[in-house]
């Protein structure tokens, strides 16, 4: 089967990518009966699927074929934003008050400027370099945290007080990353000033404004009597659309397409719209963790080296000492403050987006390291992720030692 899957890239274009997209979807699948025994997250089995199937390994998927497929990254971006914004109710919002949202700028923020500050001063990268991997080093992957809270049906305010922060950790990663592209592209240019900055700013701004429209658009075209599936054909083009605009103005969707997700469910949408998009979306997903997998560049991993190890020690003593200080400040009880960094390691999801994103901003290898430290980092975070949120459950009083082994002993799919 092997010989005949090689052969296969001698064909042409089409054959080729329409025969890679099933080998893809085919060793993501099973590699996760291997992950879920281990009691690992589906997408750690998806980026070891890839990582087999590329180029370093078994080289079913070439090179050519993963460039091919770059639009992937756009669209799967694009939903993952669009889910995002579901979590931005004006109603919930309110209740969390300047909580919530002090104690996630302190442990985003802090993950990013220590991240950053050795990248450029001690490693000696260069700034954009250092700038764009802080800023990634800002998202956190919910699934890990929020399979292990169903593993053991935890409740409470401790909770609470995670779903809150993660869901809107990745939008800080977001528009923090957005920032520092945005200073990127003008760099690359050549020249650094206000003008060349101001530009991508600008675009992002009127991304942002059309997400907002086509919020009241998606809101007009399916909350109507539709049927089930005009409703997804009309979401899923809406949201190609706007990925589509962004991708002609060289931006990122991920901003627009979160802005469109808000607007959406704070004007009257429906919950059952974002579940209809991820059932859509789910092997979109796979195939592009997969892929991302395939990109891992094994030989450059030790290129990494020091500061493949750095960035991952860092970011976790960032997630920490930022949620710690978070929630000091805003005088959270004190298991709370003491633990909720736990919670807050895994990182994958938006993460491997934006390292798809900064390798096309940064040069060749630069660009490639980036993208190499973001996938080896985060295919450790989603192996240690899952016992770190356990532990601060437990520590936390959230779940006693009664319930360590839960009855069902059924995990919730998670991407």
């Amino acid at each position: 089967m092997f010989s005949f899957l090689k052969f296969s890239t001698n064909l042409s274009h089409s054959p080729k990518i329409i025969l890679m997209l099933a080998v893809m979807l085919f060793a993501g699948f099973f590699m996760t009966r291997l992950t879920k025994l281990l009691h690992l997250p589906h997408v750690t089995g998806y980026i070891l699927a890839g990582v087999a199937i590329g180029p370093h390994i078994l080289g079913l998927v070439d090179t050519d074929a993963i460039a091919r497929m770059d639009f992937v990254n756009d669209i799967a971006l694009a939903f993952i934003a669009f889910g995002v914004g579901q979590y931005f109710k004006t109603v919930t919002l309110r209740q969390s008050g300047h909580k919530i949202v002090a104690i996630t700028l302190w442990e985003s923020l802090s993950a990013a400027v220590l991240v950053t500050a050795p990248m450029y001063f001690l490693f000696h990268f260069s700034l954009p370099f250092s700038l764009l991997l802080g800023a990634i080093g800002c998202a956190t992957a919910p699934a890990s945290t929020i399979m292990t809270i169903q593993q053991y049906d935890a409740k409470g305010p401790f909770v609470n007080l995670i779903l809150q922060i993660v869901a809107l950790d990745d939008a800080v990663a977001l528009i923090a990353f957005s920032i520092c592209a945005a200073y990127v592209q003008a760099s690359n240019a050549g020249v650094v000033s206000a003008g060349l900055i101001l530009k991508p700013v600008l675009f992002n701004l009127l991304a942002l404004l059309l997400g907002f429209l086509f919020g009241f658009v998606l809101h007009r075209a399916v909350d109507t009597d539709r049927s089930v599936q005009h409703r997804l054909a009309l979401t899923i083009a809406i949201i190609l659309m706007l990925t589509g605009i962004c991708a002609a103005m060289d931006i990122s969707p991920l901003l627009s397409c979160m802005i469109l997700g808000a607007c959406y469910i704070n004007i009257g949408g429906s919950q059952s719209l974002f579940d209809q998009a991820n059932r859509f979306i789910s092997p979109i997903l796979l195939i592009f963790f997969v892929l991302a997998g395939a990109r891992l560049n094994l030989p450059s991993l030790l290129t990494a080296g020091a500061a493949g190890i750095a960035y991952f020690l860092i970011r976790i003593g960032g997630k920490y000492l930022g949620a710690y200080a978070g929630c000091l400040i805003t005088k959270t009880e004190r298991k709370a403050r003491n633990f909720l960094g736990l919670a807050l390691i895994p990182q994958a999801g938006v993460s491997i987006g934006l390292a798809a994103l900064g390798q096309r901003l940064l040069p060749g290898e630069t660009g490639t390291l980036l993208s190499t430290i973001i996938l080896s980092s985060g295919l450790l975070y989603e192996i240690i992720g899952p016992a770190c949120a356990k532990a601060s459950l437990f520590l936390s009083g959230t779940v006693s030692a009664k319930e360590k082994n839960p009855p069902s002993g059924k995990l919730p799919s998670s991407v």
